[in-house]
């Protein structure tokens, strides 16, 4: 039992931080984020060797990148796939339509892992240093997701509130999303 949990965390991490880029890498290029930034240029790195396979298959239709999302999807569908695996269910037993449900559940819930570090690196930089190479970049990812809130909220003794009702709700939808079973 311990070695199976030790192998569903690392693949968890794994997955994670392999899905949460490639999301970021789509929503980059969906926002017409440069590829020298450093994000762009770390995202680029990490799956490139995913994606660029894919490009094949699946074109960028305007500022959507379909070769990214599709292996987001895949690693969703993989991770899914290796976590029945861990837990001892036969492949037989496995019904599709339940599979690719979870799969995208999976991403929904590495989108909002998404939302959630790019507000918490937004909000670390915008006190620690607003000034570091990566900072405008992380902040006009975090923006759509801030600007609501910006504009309902007054500041409060100069400090906007915006990025902690953000990571409020995120976290909220995350709770959702663990009680549907995935």
């Amino acid at each position: 039992m311990l070695l199976v949990e030790i192998a569903d965390f690392l693949l968890q991490t794994v997955a994670v931080i392999l899905g949460v880029t490639l999301l970021a890498r789509a929503y980059m290029n969906y926002l017409g984020l440069p590829a020298r930034n450093p994000l762009a240029q770390f995202a680029i790195a990490l799956t490139d060797w995913l994606v660029r396979p894919l490009r094949r298959l699946a074109r960028a239709a305007g500022r959507l990148d379909f070769a990214t999302l599709l292996a987001a999807a895949l690693v969703a569908v993989v991770f899914v796939s290796l976590r029945f695996l861990l837990a001892g269910l036969a492949m037989a037993s496995w019904p599709l339509p339940g599979l690719l449900l979870m799969a995208m559940i999976e991403l929904l819930r590495w989108a909002l892992y998404l939302v959630l570090w790019l507000t918490l690196l937004h909000a670390v930089l915008s006190w620690v240093n607003p000034h570091a190479p990566i900072a405008p970049a992380v902040s006009i990812l975090a923006r759509p997701f801030l600007a609501p809130f910006q504009r309902a909220l007054p500041l409060v003794g100069g400090i906007d509130l915006s990025p902690l009702v953000v990571i409020l709700i995120v976290n909220v939808m995350l709770i959702v999303l663990a009680r549907s079973g995935v």
